[in-house]
This record gives structure tokens, C-alpha cells and sequence, in this order.
């Protein structure tokens, strides 16, 4: 091997990745060490001697895996030497995306491009806004074997379940229709039925296919069969779960990078838990992608829900597929302003972060609501059964003390909690007329579990929405608690059907087959005709929705979910013997016994310090208030998935509606890329 630097010049093989067959693809060129990237590009098209357009092209070096985009560089400034395997290749290449819908698209996709961009570039062509919210993910081989067995022989879906967006705009290297991420861009979507407007039908490529692609992306198509979900990776226990987010691809680097290699596919998903500024005028995709990610959530049980919960998501999901038999009626009818305008806002949803939105400042001086209410209080016994006893409550602050009456309550309470940092978890039935508040409060040793019981309804939306405002730091003044005690009152209500002889005998509900709607387990539980009788009991207080608001409202149903928005890692804390799951949710880490799935402890993001990687080791190790440090090696995936999490999630806490919508990618990449 001759190996020289400066004007000594030497033999550099080079193989262009091109599609002529019958014409060479291995050409060696004499170099010098000083020759800059560019220059070689240049020389290698010289004698290639192929008209064409080599703009997209770039060199990839195989040794290595990775680009050589800097192209004022030299040869010397990389590091390439005589035996660099180096191949001018395409950047964007094609790549299928098995998005949440379970529909797969192939589209043109950058390589060479950090996946942050390469999401966002995707976002763009699927009508997709806030690409900050998703990323790719590999399926992890653990949850792949299902499959296997039955798929030998077929390695691709089906072609004519591929929907083929080769020739978007943003593919062909024009820009994306600057409205689309614009305040003051006319709605592209009808708020009521979702189906796209005239206008929006424009942004994809020429064709009367376009109609289609805009409604496959946008409108549910939710029937599956018993025996298709079967087949399906469905998750046990939290270790099964934590193979769900093995597979997340750095967002620092690119796809090539990471082994990712034309037509390939990946999942597209909702990464992070935190779906800000919904809007049914403009994100009929996104509202869509993200009912249909919880749909299969709740389906396929990587999130636990209780029957009561599973019927309300299967009366939504009935609902919406028999109001989609009338989506084309709608798509042709004209929504008036006046009912545009109310709907929209009615379905308007939207979870803004902690610390993501200021209340009013003149809000916050005024005199802090209390509460104040006879509750029992129920306290879990070892060995015993629960103690179940009444007490003056009174919620100030962030703070709940307890009395043992009303007469007492000027003196010093039996016992005083401080709700901030705690994990509020419902423990209703509606059926059964219970009302419970499930707190789990950080105590030094772990966590410290109380249980308060309501009367009725609306004592607990009051009593639940302060909690869970309180254990974020937030208190009654703040904006956010009367929406969040509507949102309560709406999912109890939604809970609290009522018998309707006539459900049974709707035309349109006679060939509903409930085995759809619901997850294998209450299939295996309950009788069909059970089933559907349930379903349709149900159903009566949803019939009245428009199609988004079913969405809409089957979304806060699941953000309602005390599982909502963990995503799981099997993980060995640092000094301990055994390993624990570690919960990553859009505000707190939570430390989970993996045997029993109880919370031992939770630490929330608004105390932490700081975070950082030990690359050598591979360790997590963070900092929190109060000089309390944790330290933990990842054992389900690489510790730079957990770091990113971390990093995105507060990343994320700082977006606002007043900034102008572009992405500080170079805040996203210092907060999440970790110094390796």
C-alpha cells in the first residue's frame, strides 16, 4: 500500500454506484494527499464521461461509515489513504415507512442527512406537523418472531398495500408549500370530517391519485381481523414492552450511518408523548397517525386499560367506522363557516408541556383556590385488610393536609402531603360507583402510597385534576385547571353509558363485528353478542361526535391512561444487584420493580440538573436538587436512546406558540447528541 500526503501523488480506487449496465462502475484515479473532496468528485465525473446530472451524489466511505460531505476538505484533512474503500453513491435514496396506520409509503429519503432532518423532510411530504414529535425505529428482532413463523416465503408486504409518494415535491428538489407551516395558511383540512380540502389535494404531485393518497394518510381504515392481530407482537410483561423501544435510530446521525439501506423499512412513530398545538384545520394527518398509534396501543395491550376503558375505545372506533361509510358523502359536502369555526374549536386538543406555557401573571397573585371536602382516606395494611376511615380534607397550594373533622381544621392536620413530584393515578369504575385517587409520594426510602376516595363525579374531577397539577408543581390558580377538570368530567361521562333498548336494533350497527374493536384478551372473555351489546351500551354517549372529535376524544381517552406515555428500558442501577425498568415519560423518570410493576422511585425532569454519558462504560448518570445523583447502565438498548429521550423531552418543553414555527435543530442536536 502507498500511503503519501502532500504532492506526491498516488492511486485511489474509486466505485460509483450508477445504474448503466454494461458500463465500468471501478475507476482509479492518480490523487495527491492536498486534493480537495470537491476536486476529486470533479475528476472521477471527467472520466466516468456519462451525461448526467451527478448533484445528488456524494462519496461514501465503507471502511469508515460515513460521508464525506465537507467537500472544501482534503484528503489529508479525512484521513483518506490508498486503501479507502470510497463510493460515489446517490444521498437520497428510496426507504419504505411502515407509518402508524400500519399503511406502508415508499419515498425518497435522505441518507446522508442527520435522521432529525430526514424525519422532518418526511413530515413534510406526508403532511405531517411538528416532526419533532417522531422519529424511525428498527423493529427489534424480539418482536419480529410472530411474524417469522408465518412469513417465510414473503419477505415484502404486498405491493398494492405500498402507497408509492416517489414524486412529491419535496423528492423532485422543490420547496415544500411554505403555508403548510404558516400561522395565517388557509385551513387545508374540513375541522369536522377531516377529509382535505380543494386546495390541499394541490400539495401532493399532479394526478388523480392524489385524492386517494390525501384520505389514506388522513382517514382511518380501522377494521382488522381477530386472526391478523394475533399475529402481531403483543407484549406480556415490562420486558416485552421495553423491546418496543429498542430500535429508536440516533437522530444525530444518518441513516447510512446506522446500517440502513435502500429499500429498507421502517417504522415511522410518535416518539415523544407530547402532542403540541393540534389543530383540525391543519393536521388531519397528524390527528389521524395519532389516533391510529394509540388505536394499536390499546389493541395490541402495550398499554394496560381496564374493561370499562377497552369498551369506551371500542364504542369510538365503532362509531368512527360507521360514519366512515359516509366519508364520501362528506368529502363532498360544504361545512359552513359559522359550524367550521365552533367545531374546530371545540375539537381543538391540545397537551402543552410542563413549563411549555405560562399561566397569567395576574392569575397567579391572586388568592389560590383551595379545596376542602369530607374524603375517605384508605390506607393499604401488610398483612391486613385496607383501613378505610372519613377525614376533612383541605388541597391548598401544592399540598393536601388531612383533619380528623371540619371543627379541627384550624389546628395542626393529622398528617400534611406535598404533592409535587408524586405520581397521581386513577382508580375509578363507574359502574361500581368508585371514585378513588391512587398518590404515590417520594419519601426517602421510596415511594409512600396513599389512597383518597370520592363520592361522586364531580368531587373527584376537582379533587384529581388539582392533583395532578399539583404533583407538576402547578396550582388551582394556574389556567389549566378548569380544561383539566372538564377533560375528567367528559372521560367519566363518556364512562357512565346507560342501557338503550334500541342500540341493539340500529340497522347500521347489526354487522358489527367486535372482535375489531377490542384487544384478543376481552375476545377470549366475552361472547361476540356479549360484545356487541357492551360496545353498543357504550356507544350511546358517543353517537352525537363529529369524525375528528371521535378522534379527538379516543386520544385524551388514552393520554387519560396512567400508563400513558412511558416508554420502558431494562436498565441496572448503578450499586444494585438487580435489574429494575426505568419509565421515560415527557416529565419524570420513573424506577419500576420489574417483577411486581410497582414504582419504587420517581424523579422529575424540572430538578434536574444535569446528564451526561460515560461513552467508556456506557452509564447514565444524572443530577438532581437536593444533591441526590443516580447512575444506570442500559441493558434493552444503547444508553444513547435514554440520553436522547431525555434530552428531546426538554428540548420539547421548549417550544412555544409565539416563536416562529423552524426548529432549533442546533439546540435539539447539543441537548440530546451527547459528547462520544
Amino acid at each position: 500500500m502507498v500511503s503519501s500526503t502532500g504532492s506526491h501523488t498516488w492511486e485511489l480506487k474509486l466505485t460509483v454506484d450508477h445504474q448503466y449496465e454494461g458500463v465500468e462502475n471501478e475507476f482509479p484515479l492518480q490523487v495527491t494527499g492536498d486534493l480537495h473532496v470537491g476536486g476529486l468528485m470533479l475528476k472521477l465525473v471527467e472520466k466516468i464521461k456519462i451525461a448526467q446530472d451527478w448533484s445528488d451524489y456524494a462519496f461514501w466511505w465503507e471502511q469508515k461509515k460515513c460521508w464525506l460531505l465537507k467537500t472544501h476538505w482534503t484528503l489529508d484533512k479525512y484521513g483518506v489513504q490508498a486503501d479507502a474503500k470510497l463510493i460515489f453513491t446517490t444521498q437520497h435514496k428510496m426507504l419504505r415507512l411502515r407509518l402508524p396506520n400500519m399503511k406502508t409509503v415508499r419515498l425518497k429519503v435522505s441518507f446522508s442527512s442527520m435522521v432529525f432532518r430526514a424525519v422532518s423532510d418526511i413530515c413534510k411530504m406526508l403532511n405531517i406537523r411538528r416532526s419533532e414529535e417522531l422519529s424511525l425505529l428498527k423493529q427489534s428482532e424480539g418482536t419480529l418472531k410472530k411474524k417469522k413463523k408465518k412469513d417465510k416465503n414473503s419477505k415484502e408486504p404486498a405491493t398494492e398495500d405500498i402507497l408509492n409518494l416517489c414524486n412529491s415535491p419535496v423528492n423532485s428538489g422543490l420547496p415544500a408549500n411554505p403555508g403548510l407551516y404558516s400561522k395565517t395558511m388557509t385551513p387545508l383540512y374540513d375541522p369536522v370530517s377531516g377529509s382535505p380540502a380543494s386546495s390541499t389535494i394541490t400539495w401532493f404531485s399532479d394526478g388523480s391519485s392524489n385524492e386517494q393518497n390525501c384520505s389514506i394518510l388522513a382517514l382511518s381504515h380501522p377494521t382488522c381481523s381477530p386472526e391478523v392481530l394475533a399475529e402481531m407482537y403483543q407484549p406480556r410483561t415490562l420486558a416485552d414492552k421495553a423491546k418496543l423501544n429498542a430500535g429508536w435510530l440516533d437522530s444525530s446521525r444518518s441513516l447510512m450511518e446506522q446500517g440502513v439501506q435502500e429499500e429498507d423499512q421502517l417504522l415511522l412513530r410518535f416518539k415523544y408523548y407530547t402532542f403540541f398545538d393540534l389543530n383540525p384545520k391543519y393536521d388531519a394527518v397528524r390527528i389521524n397517525q395519532i389516533y391510529e398509534q394509540a388505536r394499536w396501543a390499546i389493541m395490541l395491550e402495550e398499554i394496560d386499560c381496564t374493561e370499562e376503558e377497552m369498551l369506551i375505545f371500542a364504542a369510538l372506533q365503532a362509531y368512527h367506522v360507521s360514519k366512515l361509510s359516509l366519508s364520501s358523502e362528506t368529502q363532498d359536502s360544504i361545512c359552513e363557516p359559522e359550524v367550521d369555526e365552533v367545531e374546530a374549536a371545540l375539537s381543538n386538543l391540545e397537551v402543552t408541556l410542563e413549563g411549555g406555557s405560562k399561566s397569567n401573571i395576574l392569575e397567579d397573585i391572586t388568592d389560590i383556590p383551595k379545596l376542602a371536602d369530607n374524603l375517605k382516606l384508605v390506607r393499604p395494611k401488610k398483612l391486613a385488610l385496607k383501613a378505610i376511615k372519613t377525614y376533612w380534607f383541605v388541597f391548598r397550594d401544592t399540598s393536601i393536609s388531612y383533619f380528623k373533622n371540619k371543627e379541627s381544621a384550624q389546628g395542626e392536620p393529622v398528617e400534611k402531603l406535598n404533592l409535587k413530584g408524586c405520581e397521581v393515578v386513577p382508580d375509578v369504575n363507574v359502574a361500581a360507583k368508585k371514585f378513588g385517587i391512587k398518590l404515590l409520594i417520594p419519601v426517602a426510602d421510596g415511594m409512600n402510597e396513599v389512597y383518597l376516595r370520592c363520592d361522586n363525579e364531580d368531587q373527584y374531577a376537582r379533587w384529581m385534576a388539582a392533583c395532578v397539577l399539583a404533583s407538576k408543581g402547578r396550582t388551582m390558580a394556574d389556567s389549566s385547571y378548569q380544561p383539566e377538570v372538564q377533560k375528567i368530567l367528559s372521560f367519566l361521562q363518556m364512562k357512565n353509558w346507560t342501557m338503550c333498548s334500541q342500540a341493539a336494533s340500529e340497522p347500521e350497527n347489526i354487522d358489527m363485528k367486535p372482535e375489531c374493536f377490542v384487544s384478543p384478551r376481552y375476545t377470549k372473555k366475552f361472547k361476540s353478542k356479549q360484545l356487541t351489546a357492551r360496545i353498543l351500551e357504550a356507544h350511546q354517549n358517543v353517537s352525537q361526535m363529529s369524525l375528528v372529535e371521535a378522534k379527538l376524544r379516543f386520544i385524551q381517552a388514552w393520554q387519560s391512561l396512567p400508563e400513558f406515555g412511558l416508554s420502558y428500558y431494562i436498565v441496572r442501577f448503578k450499586g444494585s444487584k438487580k435489574d429494575d425498568v426505568l419509565g421515560v415519560s415527557y416529565n419524570r423518570l420513573i424506577r419500576i420493580d420489574m417483577t411486581t410493576g410497582d414504582p419504587i422511585t420517581t424523579w422529575r425532569f424540572s430538578n434536574m440538573k444535569q446528564w451526561n454519558v460515560n461513552w467508556e462504560i456506557r452509564q447514565v448518570a444524572i443530577e438532581f436538587d437536593q444533591n441526590v445523583s443516580i447512575a444506570f447502565t442500559c441493558l434493552s438498548a444503547d444508553c444513547k436512546i435514554i440520553h436522547e429521550y431525555i434530552g428531546g423531552y426538554i428540548f420539547l418543553s421548549t417550544r412555544s406558540k409565539d416563536h416562529n414555527e423552524t426548529l432549533d435543530e442546533e439546540l435539539f442536536h447539543k441537548l440530546t447528541g451527547g459528547q462520544e
